[in-house]
């Protein structure tokens, strides 16, 4: 038996800013969307031509507070070819919330309070 990953979820209290950040972040766009007919959720794809893998972010009508992510002790990471460039976009954009350079590595967290990693291509 095989397994695949394909997708991780994140709810999401403002989906166009999600969209947005994941965008000009880490150049996510939008794959495909699910839209409840009662207009209750919507559920949006982003992902990139360097994977299949894809996330899914998802906007709930009736879940206007913000979302308790407990400790944050969870992430998703990104490997990215040019680290330098990525930083530099990232400290523009004032979202670097963790920085390990002795790891070197770092983390973004995003308009919901997701983590992200960020590591550069090792060789």
């Amino acid at each position: 038996m095989k397994f695949k990953m394909i997708h991780e979820n994140y709810n999401v209290a403002d989906l166009k800013r999600s969209m947005d950040f994941y965008e000009k972040a880490l150049g996510l766009t939008e794959k495909h969307r699910k839209t409840a007919e009662d207009g209750s959720f919507i559920i949006v794809y982003v992902g990139n031509d360097e994977s299949t893998f894809e996330l899914e972010l998802t906007w709930l009508r009736d879940h206007p507070q913000a979302y308790d992510l407990g400790e944050t002790e969870f992430h998703l990471a990104f490997r990215t070819d040019d680290y330098e460039a990525a930083h530099a976009l990232h400290e523009k954009m004032g979202c670097i919330c963790f920085e390990n350079p002795s790891m070197g590595i770092y983390f973004i967290q995003d308009p919901d309070g997701y983590w992200l990693e960020i590591l550069p291509v090792r060789k």
